[in-house]
């Protein structure tokens, strides 16, 4: 499954789908690295495995877990030589193995792994070296999974097929305020997410804004997203509104978030007005509204109406002053050039120069 070419989040999402679909029709390999930076996918694989290899009698007796930091490698070695007991196969998962005392030592195992024995190394927060011999003996002898940490840009559309997989369907505004709230920690969007889906009535098919104000306390007027519509649509009266709330609630409307989806967002609407003044200069047709979505790295391309809007009203000479205050304002965000003027203010004072230029 793994390849040594350097891989992206949207592999890691392909590749988590292949193995688990193995994992359920009990197709089990002798070794699975599980390794990289995104501890969901891992997560969500070892547990799968931890309940599908055995059965839970089975478990009782021949599943062993640990954790790295308390183990060497020769103690593993030899909790996967040892013989399953009343069975004909064990298992052996190592939580947190990138703490593993003598790691490398585990090569003499991996090399030649025994038949009985299913082992799972659970190696978070970075991968492992694929020159080393661990990864390739497991390459060979099991199987690699790499996990990869998504963008930003690439949570949305993540999100609308795992919504899909629980058998419902999300709208692209949910969508934007769930990402918006709650990043690019998939654990925790997913836990929201079942949470979501316990409080909605029964045969509800798709999730909308008002249920996610509702149920997970999330702003659907008052939020970064609806923000930047207001800028866009140039509507002052909004943006400020919007402001006066962030200011009276600055926990969960930190500035230095507002600061970095404002400087996405323009940076965005450089990129279209530069792409319009590149065709028109080399008599081509603009690209199709897909290939322009992924060109910005938006979630959809239901987001890119409101950058073609945002665009005729922001030339390009615009949004370099507006990136300049951008700047500016980040600094006096942390305390640099702002005197005694909070956040709140800051935010204001932002919105009405880029209003006003």
């Amino acid at each position: 499954m793994a390849k040594s070419s350097k891989k992206g989040f949207r592999e890691s999402v392909a590749d988590y789908a292949t193995l688990s679909a193995q994992i359920q029709k009990r197709n089990f390999a002798p070794i699975y690295l599980l390794m990289g930076e995104e501890p969901y996918f891992i997560d969500r694989l070892t547990d799968l495995l931890a309940a599908t290899i055995l059965t839970p009698e089975e478990q009782a007796f021949n599943q062993t877990v640990v954790y790295g930091k308390e183990y060497e490698a020769g103690q593993i070695i030899n909790l996967c030589r040892q013989m399953p007991m009343m069975g004909n196969r064990q298992v052996v998962i190592v939580r947190e193995a990138q703490n593993l005392k003598k790691w490398d030592q585990l090569s003499l195992y991996t090399s030649s792994p025994s038949p009985t024995t299913v082992l799972v190394l659970c190696h978070k927060e970075k991968s492992v070296d694929k020159r080393s011999a661990i990864y390739k003996q497991a390459e060979t002898n099991g199987t690699v999974f790499e996990s990869v940490a998504p963008r930003e840009y690439e949570i949305a559309g993540w999100l609308t097929e795992l919504v899909r997989s629980k058998g419902c369907t999300i709208d692209a505004k949910a969508t934007a305020m769930l990402t918006e709230h709650l990043g690019t920690d998939l654990s925790k969007i997913d836990n929201e997410l079942d949470k979501l889906l316990t409080y909605l009535p029964e045969g509800t098919h798709k999730i909308t804004a008002e249920q996610i104000e509702t149920n997970i306390g999330i702003s659907k007027d008052f939020n970064n997203f609806e923000l930047t519509k207001a800028i866009s649509e140039k509507n002052m009266e909004k943006a400020m509104l919007i402001a006066d709330h962030f200011a009276r609630n600055p926990k969960d409307n930190p500035l230095l978030v507002t600061i970095s989806t404002l400087f996405t967002h323009f940076q965005r609407i450089f990129i279209l007005n530069y792409q319009k003044w590149l065709c028109r200069r080399k008599g081509t047709a603009m690209p199709s509204e897909m290939e322009l979505a992924r060109m910005l790295k938006l979630p959809a391309a239901y987001f890119l109406k409101e950058y073609q809007q945002a665009a005729t009203l922001y030339p390009n000479q615009k949004v370099f002053a507006i990136m300049g205050l951008l700047r500016e304002y980040d600094l006096k965000s942390k305390g640099i050039n702002a005197g005694q003027t909070d956040n709140g203010e800051l935010l204001k004072e932002l919105l009405l120069k880029i209003f006003l230029l």
